[in-house]
């Protein structure tokens, strides 16, 4: 059985999953409307793949006689001071995920919640890469500069992205 603690910090981790995915969602916007498909495709199916992951607690928290309860999703930042700015959010993003995937791992880990833990390691390695993937778009962005030739090739590049 699940403890009350544990209950809340994974139903408030879905709330932040279903954030990210909103968040992810804006950004995909915001390229759709500069005309950049494939910067706008990429930040799509990272929203679905947020989506995924708050669906993935959900079916936990189910699955071990929880109660999920959903939260209010506050809106996003709609708008970009440059293409750049938008990766440099993405990847503060990322790292506010994992630091708060880490404190409920750890609490999980206080809680003796052996279960809990298991689950959340899938998180854990999730993170790295999902940190690894924006930190990388991140330095192309700035080797990129204002070079319109080299954000084209970068958008090309992104919007091959297909979810998994």
């Amino acid at each position: 059985m699940i403890s009350k603690k544990i209950q809340d910090a994974l139903n408030k981790q879905i709330n932040a999953e279903f954030y990210s995915s909103y968040f992810y969602l804006s950004m995909s916007a915001y390229f759709e409307s500069e005309d950049l498909q494939g910067f706008s495709q990429w930040f799509r199916v990272q929203a679905n793949e947020e989506y995924a992951h708050a669906m993935k607690i959900f079916d936990y928290i189910s699955q071990i006689g929880g109660e999920v309860k959903l939260m209010e999703i506050k809106g996003p930042k709609t708008d970009w001071g440059s293409f750049l700015e938008v990766f440099q959010d993405t990847f503060e993003h990322e790292q506010k995920v994992t630091k708060s995937i880490n404190e409920l791992l750890d609490l999980s880990i206080t809680e003796k919640d052996h279960a809990t833990v298991n689950f959340l390691q899938w998180f854990v390695s999730e993170q790295i890469e999902e940190e690894a993937t924006a930190q990388q778009i991140v330095k192309k962005m700035e080797m990129i500069g204002d070079s319109k030739s080299g954000l084209f090739m970068l958008d090309r590049e992104l919007g091959s992205r297909v979810a998994q």
